[in-house]
């Protein structure tokens, strides 16, 4: 169960239920981590301005959730885990690719210098380097798109530390998390 409530659209404030109701046209659904959320409306609005912003930006669809499950999984957020590997699947990625990325690793050196930038942002907490910048110049991404990289990052520890500190019940398809070693 939740630490926090799951606010229920219909009797949401009408500022949170004008976001909510976008959230559902977007999935069909309302999922958890946005009614968790919900409990501040600054805190909603900036979610999901961000997901939109990001969605919007130059990185792949399917990258940015080859991001997300990498960095779930590194943060042990089930959640988050389960959420993204299924958009992953929707946005064209294998279940092989899902998985690679969960783990960190791609057959594209690509998107294999996208995660390790990625993750290792989040093991020394924005300690790149100017090696590890230069990796991603090297694999053919602009500044634009190394600032989309970093921004990807930010939003996922969001939401898997809300998923996380709230236990905010999964309400996509189980996925598990690679055990530590």
């Amino acid at each position: 169960m939740s630490r926090l409530p799951l606010v229920d659209p219909a009797a949401a404030t009408a500022e949170r239920k004008a976001v909510l109701d976008q959230i559902h046209g977007a999935f069909g659904t309302t999922p958890n981590m946005f009614k968790a959320v919900a409990n501040s409306t600054a805190a909603l609005q900036m979610m999901w301005g961000a997901f939109g912003a990001l969605g919007g930006g130059t990185l792949s669809p399917k990258l940015g959730e080859q991001i997300a499950v990498a960095i779930a999984d590194r943060n042990r957020c089930e959640y988050c885990l389960a959420a993204h590997t299924a958009l992953g699947r929707k946005a064209g990625a294998s279940g092989e690719e899902m998985a690679r990325a969960q783990a960190g690793e791609s057959g594209d050196p690509a998107v294999a210098a996208a995660l390790a930038f990625a993750l290792k942002v989040v093991e020394t907490r924005g300690q790149a380097t100017d090696a590890d910048v230069q990796r991603l110049r090297d694999n053919g991404y602009g500044d634009g798109q190394i600032m989309e990289i970093l921004a990807h990052v930010a939003l996922n520890i969001f939401t898997n530390y809300t998923n996380v500190a709230f236990d905010v019940p999964v309400d996509f398809p189980a996925v598990a998390l690679r055990p530590r070693a």
